[in-house]
């Protein structure tokens, strides 16, 4: 039977990646402490999530492991022997790393940095895929000349229509800590792969949305909206008149990208990973579905300061992997993934 490990085995695209191999028949791994809870509190923890997969998993083992922990992750690696490694755990939110700055460093840059040495030591022949991160291009899509619609900021170069690809620049702009220390990631992944020969792959996510997302303000845009309006909570705008743009992708279509990899693998490769044109959303579009789907009114307010380094529109070009892998393809449209969450 062919061995998975998956780390942050409780979050959002970790979760999601147990249980679609654990269903293809894979032995499956699964690395996470709820350091999720530790970041943002009760909306980031992720017991519920834990106990779900384990309910629903046919061949999962759950392992407590702190991934800045570099001897117990080499010495884990060293036992199972994974074929695969899907490596999702992260510090992921954009502003909390600038107040917990060695922290994010050492799990987001540091932790996979452990398991790529540990891949190269113990399984080199294994395929590692890098949930990268669209923030590794840092404010650099917001030099993009821009349009402003009603309720959305659109390129106004037809050259962009489609989204940022692979070549947009990851230096000389503004990142974030969390930016950066995922750049680091990225990179070192790459690195491994070209370096040593290794499969790598790093997918430079957009918005990873879904019913799994223990979605809290700091982290979990779409799943974290859906709650507020639901639950009649209290719901903040940062900046740019609302009209900020995401590409959504639910966390199955990520998984299957993931699959993609894995059967047609190359060396320390790059794809920007989103929904695309199609599933591209604004803040104030992204409440009036919200609403829409909850029957609820939305209880918000605009705070004109932004996050610092945000995107103000930013879609995935999605060209890369449709012609490296031409089955792949976003199955879960904006309207499945607001009812799914709306009613999780």
């Amino acid at each position: 039977m062919k061995k998975l490990l998956v780390t942050g085995s409780s979050g959002l695209i970790g979760s999601e990646s147990v249980l679609y191999f654990d269903r293809k028949g894979w032995d499956v791994y699964g690395i996470d402490n709820n350091m999720r809870k530790e970041f943002f509190g009760d909306d980031g923890d992720t017991t519920w999530n834990l106990n779900r997969i384990k309910d629903a998993a046919t061949n999962f083992k759950h392992i407590d492991l702190d991934i800045r922990d570099r001897e117990k992750v080499l010495s884990t690696v060293e036992k199972i022997k994974p074929d695969f490694i899907i490596h999702c755990a992260a510090q992921p939110s954009h502003d909390l790393a600038a107040s917990v700055p060695f922290k994010d460093f050492d799990v987001n840059a540091v932790g996979t940095l452990n398991f790529l040495e540990a891949t190269r030591r113990y399984v080199p022949e294994a395929t590692f895929c890098f949930m990268s991160t669209n923030k590794v291009y840092g404010d650099a899509p917001n030099e993009l000349k821009l349009k402003e619609l009603e309720t959305r900021w659109e390129y106004a170069d037809k050259e962009y229509l489609e989204g940022i690809d692979e070549t947009m620049r990851i230096d000389r702009c503004k990142h974030s800590l969390f930016g950066a220390s995922k750049v680091a990631a990225d990179v070192m992944v790459q690195e491994y792969g070209r370096y040593f020969n290794m499969k790598t792959a790093c997918f430079r996510g957009g918005c990873l949305t879904g019913p799994a997302h223990s979605a809290a303000e700091l982290h979990g845009f779409l799943a974290y909206l859906i709650k507020c309006c639901s639950e009649g909570r209290h719901y903040r705008i940062f900046g740019y008149k609302g009209k900020q743009v995401r590409d959504n992708i639910h966390s199955f279509d990520v998984c299957r990208a993931f699959e993609s990899f894995y059967k047609h693998p190359s060396v320390g490769a790059v794809y920007n990973l989103g929904g695309g044109r199609d599933n591209s959303i604004s803040m104030l579009e992204a409440i009036a579905l919200a609403e829409e789907v909850t029957g609820k009114k939305m209880d918000y307010e605009y705070v004109d300061d932004n996050r610092i380094g945000d995107h103000i529109c930013y879609i995935s070009n999605l060209a890369k992997m449709k012609i490296d892998f031409p089955d792949w393809g976003i199955t879960k449209s904006l309207q499945n993934i607001f009812e799914e969450i709306a009613v999780r």
